[in-house]
């Protein structure tokens, strides 16, 4: 966790059972929670907060925590029976940890995080929405916002206006561009390397300028993008990476881990 102050382990008793545990200070946490997974049992608090208020709030969740340990056991027992590995997706081409975090309390609303090279998603009771659904309009708002910027650079390139942007889920396409100059874009392309991005955008902006697949528009295509045939190479090697289902990602063994959050 980035700026947190790790604490040495200690270790209590709840119900008869020895449970270990870390603290950690954060500037970040508004108030006390815990966090259980495959690594552990960590208790977070406040700077402001001594470790004795983290202690009794350890305690007294006692016996979630203990369901918790519970559940991590069966899903790494789970894990080693199958030799399945916890949830990863490709996300601009580099293979990353895919896990959700139950929260007990309810939310209005999902929410996606990306710390230390995983992606998290955050749920809540209540929710509305699938976490494979949450995690897909994540990537999709991280897809525009990438494809936004490609576009206006070889667009300025180019010196031509696009249309509207389109960020769908093609299935038998990575990008098009319509006779109304509209550009659309599967998705699933932020989870590819930067260099085929930016290759699969140059490709549909340049038929701005030229509509066919002459020698002129492939010409055009390298000279701004000079990876061309090293991002076509890629997809052919790679494509099935793309495609990946986000349910079947996300109900992986070691996928999940919970966090209770409690007021101080």
């Amino acid at each position: 966790m980035i700026g947190s102050e790790m604490g040495p382990r200690a270790s209590m008793i709840i119900d008869g059972r020895e449970v270990e545990y870390r603290l950690r200070a954060t500037k970040s946490a508004r108030k006390l929670r815990i966090r259980v997974g495959v690594g552990g049992v960590d208790v977070i608090r406040p700077e402001r907060d001594g470790a004795s208020n983290a202690e009794e709030f350890l305690r007294a969740n006692g016996p979630w925590v203990l369901a918790q340990l519970d559940r991590v056991g069966r899903l790494q027992a789970a894990r080693r029976l199958s030799r399945v590995n916890a949830g990863e997706i490709l996300f601009r081409g580099v293979p990353t940890p895919v896990c959700i975090e139950e929260m007990p309390q309810p939310r209005r609303a999902n929410r996606v995080e990306l710390t230390d090279g995983t992606l998290t998603v955050v749920t809540g009771l209540g929710s509305s929405g699938t976490s494979a659904r949450t995690l897909e309009q994540w990537l999709r708002r991280q897809a525009r916002a990438t494809i936004r910027e490609q576009i206006a650079a070889v667009s300025s390139r180019l010196d031509v206006e696009p249309g509207r942007l389109y960020i769908m889920d093609q299935r038998t396409k990575w990008g098009n561009c319509s006779r109304l100059r509209n550009l659309s874009f599967n998705w699933r392309i932020i989870m590819a390397p930067e260099h085929v991005l930016r290759y699969l955008v140059t490709h549909e902006a340049a038929h701005l300028a030229i509509p066919d697949h002459s020698q002129k528009f492939w010409l055009t295509v390298q000279s701004i993008c000079p990876e061309t045939e090293r991002a076509r190479q890629w997809l052919v090697a790679n494509a099935d990476a793309l495609l990946v289902d986000l349910t079947q990602v996300l109900s992986q063994p070691g996928a999940v881990r919970a966090e209770h959050v409690g007021e101080t």
